[in-house]
């Protein structure tokens, strides 16, 4: 930039050299490059130029402040009101929009509508009078997190249709006139914090509210008489008291001081009555397994018979974990959404000795410990980690239980809410938890039954399940999904270092589509450190090897590596020195000029077209895996280059 000033005009012209302009400056417009202009063999009042330069100028002003519009002003002083607000470092109006990339931000056609700021370990205060100015703004969601303090002053935003505030640590009594106002109101999710005192009476005259959530807190008193249109409605855990108010009593609930209610069909969250349906999967039958297979199959089906005794003697001797209130305390946990948490439908208390399973899915059937004990059971694997075995209900679902001995690093509290957070996952290519036991010793994670079994199967054992060896077309598939599946974890679980953190092609199961399911992922926050660092994948990654830290670029790493492995059709573990950092060495050991050479041959004949690609496929499995993480490959990078790769068939 260079200053000339003119003494007799008291002007001080500030002159800008740009570079050529290869995009639009400002949306919509479309503005050629200020030229440099050479002043100083000028006359300083020439006026054919003085136009242009203004016109330079205006333009490198309106860019420098083309982001810093209403919304984006406000939201970065919403972000100024929250502590550990890493999450949100694309928040910057001297870049972009906020509906161009800001995370969390909700936008309709340029204008922001809501914010879901969930799993983000944000704390401090939620500052409503930055949000109060942003005219579309209709929905909140910072579900676990950290806020504390007293509630947020929603009544300033009198268009809101949706909070949700559950699983924080806001406390105290919520002032009469928080609601007032509110008649947008629909969905209020306050549930597991620390909230005192009475439910306040304007809650029950919100004219449109149909969900309302305040289950764990410490609410006392009696339960409001709701006069709104509840469709969901949960009380329970609180310190409530009196009568449930004919209002919000139906079938299946009983009112008064909860009497036993008539018999009535389990209502499902639609409030249509539903039944338990057997599963429609067959049993397959077996070949004849070798000798050294049979000894180790009955040798975990011993233990797994030990562990089934031990549990079934701790479920007569001790409560369970999740258990109906005491009568007389009923009242105080009412749950209109009848059903997921074990709460009694008839009013009687529950049996002691019936063990709990927390449900973090409200589509599946509900079935507790002493079902799965008595079901039929077949051993999928044991390992350092613990055991797995695949359980068929007499009556229900066919499911897997991973019993997990190593997972204490985490206390009861954040346990649970590492489970809950974990079960609101949903992606195409995750298998999503079902539901977990809960005890100090030991935990169980139950999910679907895949019947394809895993991709490491697959790969290395295909002639014990009977099928030929997966072609390329299927290969590269698979490779997409895990990508995607990862993309999706990375997103949504930006709090965890490695949000996988355990991926191996054990670990990605296949449906009868061959689409990949990742399994067993964002586990390091609850795996004992010691354990985690002998066993889990993350760890043995260079950058831990070397430096004894692991980074968000360890799963890129592990990506790289699962890469390799597809393609090759080596398992990484038979590689000398057992290690699965030798593998990356060792694909560039035997590839040197001839790329196909290191290519799984039962992929078949490959075509020139699909050659091409399988050797993008290895440059991109080997820049993963890089041991410098500085030239490691960026995730959404890695991701973005497996989605150009398109086989000759264009799937």
């Amino acid at each position: 930039m260079t200053v000339f000033h003119n003494s007799r005009a008291s002007i001080s012209i500030f002159l800008i050299f740009s570079t050529p302009i290869a995009a639009p400056l400002v949306k919509g417009a479309h503005v050629r490059a200020c030229s440099p202009i050479v002043i100083d063999a000028m006359p300083m009042a020439m006026p054919f130029h003085l136009p242009l330069l203004l016109s330079c100028l205006s333009i490198f002003h309106s860019h420098a402040y083309a982001y810093a519009s209403p919304d984006s002003q406000a939201l970065v002083k919403f972000k100024s009101s929250l502590l550990n607000a890493n999450a949100l470092q694309s928040w910057d109006n001297n870049h972009y929009p906020p509906c161009t990339g800001w995370v969390g931000v909700l936008c309709n056609k340029g204008a922001v509508w809501g914010l879901k700021l969930e799993n983000m370990g944000l704390s401090g205060t939620i500052d409503v009078d930055s949000l109060k100015t942003l005219p579309d703004f209709t929905t909140i969601s910072v579900m676990n997190n950290s806020f504390s303090g007293p509630i947020p002053q929603l009544n300033k935003l009198p268009e809101l249709r949706s909070a949700y505030l559950s699983n924080n640590k806001f406390s105290g009594e919520i002032p009469p006139d928080t609601f007032d106002d509110l008649n947008q109101m629909k969905k209020l999710h306050l549930s597991q914090n620390q909230f005192t005192g009475a439910i306040p009476a304007s809650l029950a005259t919100l004219p449109k509210l149909t969900e309302l959530k305040l289950d764990r807190n410490h609410f006392s008193g009696n339960i409001p008489d709701f006069k709104n249109h509840l469709q969901t409605l949960d009380l329970s855990s609180n310190q409530l008291e009196g009568p449930i108010p004919a209002s919000i009593s139906n079938k299946g609930v009983c009112g008064g001081p909860l009497n036993a209610c008539e018999s009535a069909p389990a209502a499902s969250n639609d409030g249509s009555s539903t039944s338990t349906s057997t599963s429609s999967g067959s049993s397959t039958s077996s070949k004849n397994p070798p000798i050294w297979l049979t000894v180790i199959v009955a040798g975990v089906l011993i233990v797994v018979g030990i562990f089934a005794m031990i549990m079934m003697k701790r479920s007569r001797e001790q409560p369970s974990p999740v258990e109906a209130p005491p009568a007389n305390e009923r009242a105080k946990g009412y749950n209109k959404e009848v059903g997921p948490r074990g709460d009694s439908r008839n009013g009687k208390k529950a049996p002691e000795a019936t063990v709990k399973l927390t449900f973090v899915r409200d589509d599946r059937d509900k079935f507790d410990l002493p079902d799965l004990l008595k079901a039929s059971a077949e051993v999928l694997g044991s390992g350092s980690f613990g055991s797995s075995f695949k359980a068929a209900l007499s009556v229900g679902p066919v499911v897997v239980v991973k019993r997990y001995k190593l997972m204490n690093n985490a206390g009861k509290e954040e346990f649970l809410e590492h489970m809950r957070r974990i079960g609101r996952l949903m992606h195409v290519n995750l298998l999503p938890l079902v539901a977990y036991y809960y005890r100090k010793e030991e935990k169980l994670l139950v999910s679907d039954f895949v019947k394809n079994r895993s991709l490491a199967l697959h790969l290395h054992g295909q002639t014990s399940l009977g099928q030929p060896a997966l072609d390329w077309t299927t290969r590269l598939k698979i490779v997409k999904g895990v990508a995607k599946g990862l993309a999706y974890l990375h997103k949504e679980l930006p709090s965890l270092v490695v949000p996988h953190g355990h991926l191996k092609s054990s670990n990605v199961l296949l449906n009868e589509s061959f689409d990949p399911l990742l399994t067993d992922y964002g586990l390091i926050p609850i795996v004992n450190q010691e354990s985690a660092k002998k066993l889990m994948v993350a760890y043995k990654s260079p950058e831990y090897v070397q430096q004894g830290k692991i980074s968000r670029k360890s799963d890129v790493w592990a990506l790289g590596i699962l890469i390799l492995e597809i393609l090759t059709g080596v398992f990484p573990a038979n590689l000398k020195g057992d290690e699965q950092e030798d593998m990356a060495n060792w694909v560039k050991t035997v590839v040197g000029n001839q790329e196909t050479e290191v290519f799984d041959e039962q992929m078949g004949t490959i075509e020139d077209r699909d050659a091409e690609l399988m050797q993008e496929l290895l440059k991109i499995g080997l820049s993963c895996c890089q041991e410098d993480v500085g030239k490691r490959l960026d995730f959404k990078d890695a991701v973005a280059r497996i989605e150009q790769l398109k086989p000759k068939n264009g799937t």
